[in-house]
């Protein structure tokens, strides 16, 4: 028997092979996560996403002052946090502190069956105590390309009772440049559930002061080319990109609405002051007209499924192409 170095020894030799071997096995086994290159990782009320071996951001799914799993912070691919922090971090110097509920990115709606759970919040003036509670995680795998987070979750009134059951999968793609996501949102109705016609929804996102339009560096594109809130705020459109720079770094985030939304594309509650969602129930809003009714109701057991990806980019609209985006996302099927 040889050794590993090439020389003959006794029957001891095998033992020390044996555990040369064993030893370069463990090695490889442990290096094996490495590999990957979306992790996941439990704490304490929240889900830590790492991407390319850097933190991302957290789902946070429980703890004080959680009524809806929200992903907080959001990072471009250099390290950049995108979003607000607070009300999440409390003490980020010149950070806005108006409408707490912005957490992050989120997803809920304003009013189901006449319950707000878009402005569920402990601190809020008129909370309405309603929450979307995670009640299982079926699915937390990372990849070398992708890694795939999902759970099921129930929209409570603040009683506990259930209006609507969610289905929600989360993707997040390894790219080197930038950082992708696509959310496939399936809502099952445990009872007759009206979404009512408001602007306050549904997919939302709230971006870091310094790159909003009202006095930071941002600017708001559209699909069909329009620029700025007056512009953009309220139209249908199949995407939208919003972009400016941070401490001097060009750095954008866009939402693509997949064409087999219901009543594709959304309309988009988006200001210049920060806040950042799609949304296809707030029409009478959106055209400030009472006649319009952008209402849904939806019977027992009906189904809406809602998808979305969205693509946190370095340089502008133009430079991260976010038309091509929406070609290559507006093809899965």
């Amino acid at each position: 028997m040889r050794s590993p170095d090439g020389e003959i020894c006794p029957g001891v030799c095998h033992v020390i092979y044996l555990g040369v071997m064993s030893h370069r096995f463990l090695i490889a086994l442990f290096a094996l996560p490495l590999l990957a290159q979306v992790s996941f990782q439990k704490s304490e009320g929240r889900i830590n996403i790492e991407i390319n071996g850097k933190p991302f951001s957290a789902l946070y799914i429980s703890g004080e002052g959680v009524r809806k799993p929200y992903l907080h912070p959001l990072r471009a691919a250099s390290g950049t946090i995108v979003t607000r922090q607070w009300p999440m971090v409390a003490d980020v110097p010149g950070e806005s502190h108006d409408h707490p509920h912005h957490r992050g990115l989120w997803f809920d709606h304003g009013d189901v069956n006449g319950v707000d759970f878009w402005g569920s919040d402990p601190s809020a003036k008129k909370d309405s105590g309603a929450r979307i509670v995670v009640k299982k995680i079926r699915e937390m795998k990372g990849g070398k390309k992708q890694g795939v987070l999902a759970g099921d979750f129930d929209w409570e009134e603040k009683d506990g009772k259930v209006l609507i059951h969610e289905a929600r999968t989360m993707v997040f793609y390894a790219a080197p440049d930038r950082r992708v996501m696509d959310f496939d949102i399936k809502l099952t109705m445990a009872e007759a559930v009206k979404f009512g016609d408001t602007k306050e929804g549904s997919f939302g996102i709230r971006l870091s002061d310094k790159i909003r339009e009202q006095k930071g560096t941002g600017k708001m594109v559209n699909a069909q080319g329009a620029v700025g809130e007056k512009n953009v705020w309220g139209k249908p459109s199949e995407w939208v990109d919003y972009s400016g720079t941070i401490d001097g770094e060009p750095v954008g985030i866009a939402i693509l609405d997949h064409p087999s939304n219901p009543r594709h594309p959304a309309h988009w509650h988006v200001r210049a002051y920060g806040l950042f969602a799609a949304n296809i129930f707030g029409l009478h809003d959106f055209y400030n007209d009472k006649s319009k009714d952008g209402s849904m109701e939806v019977k027992p057991g009906g189904t809406l499924r809602f998808r979305y990806r969205v693509v946190i980019h370095a340089g502008d609209t133009a430079a991260a192409n976010i038309a091509a985006e929406y070609a290559k996302y507006s093809a899965v099927k």
